[in-house]
């Protein structure tokens, strides 16, 4: 056999013999692994950088706003509003995949901001975060699938872990511990998270290693995006 034949056969045998943390388990648990030490390293750089940040805060030194939890609560609206449009339209075949996973918060956060209306408050107009975010989805999921799926996984189980805590902590600062729509899901929720993952490990399962690679490498863009979002809620 020839040298670069020899070569090449030995580089495809050690990137096929590379384990990625929680590949065994499902692309979900590489995602997941991914999420959380980024969470950490970033955690560990902005206290280091900017210790008593707002994104780094305590929540039980939060203070929120009325205001402010509006305005993010009308910008979660669009970024989920455009969300299920992507998903419906399905302009790529594996967005199919995730119509109807009894996640979709859309009609929970309009609900919301109804009840908000009917107390004399003003509902703000989308803001730039939202607006940003919104932009991005529609971009991206019109060439990119794979970065398109790293944000539904990111939006979706982010909201269902630290969004219900934030949730939490501001219903009892300023809604006297209501809970709202946006916090609520028919039937089990972690029974509708595992049905996602279930369908993410699925179609994940059609990609290549680099395609994978490139959907773990866009969660940093997600959180930066989603955090751009959750600090409206101490704006005033």
């Amino acid at each position: 056999m020839p040298l670069k034949a020899v070569t090449a056969s030995a580089t495809m045998a050690e990137s096929t013999k590379t384990c990625h943390a929680g590949e065994a388990k499902g692309f979900v648990e590489e995602m997941r692994f991914v999420a959380m030490k980024l969470h950490t390293k970033e955690q560990a750089k902005e206290e280091e950088k900017r210790a008593g940040q707002i994104e780094e805060q305590s929540l039980d030194k939060w203070e929120p706003t009325t205001e402010g939890y509006l305005r993010f609560l009308v910008d979660s609206k669009l970024v989920h509003d455009t969300l299920e449009k992507i998903i419906d339209n399905a302009s790529f075949p594996a967005y199919s995949e995730f119509r109807y996973t009894g996640l979709e918060r859309s009609a929970s956060l309009a609900k919301d901001l109804e009840w908000f209306r009917e107390q004399g408050h003003t509902i703000p107009e989308p803001s730039s975060p939202g607006l940003t975010y919104a932009q991005y989805l529609i971009e991206i999921s019109a060439k990119d699938p794979q970065a398109f799926i790293c944000h539904f996984y990111t939006i979706y189980f982010g909201h269902s872990a630290g969004g219900r805590m934030i949730g939490k902590k501001v219903a009892e600062k300023i809604l006297n511990n209501k809970v709202l729509e946006f916090y609520k899901w028919e039937g089990q929720i972690s029974q509708l998270l595992q049905n996602v993952r279930d369908k993410l490990n699925k179609v994940a399962e059609g990609w290549t290693r680099e395609e994978k690679n490139h959907c773990l490498e866009e969660i940093e863009k997600s959180f930066k995006l989603s955090r751009g979002v959750q600090g409206l809620i101490l704006a005033s």
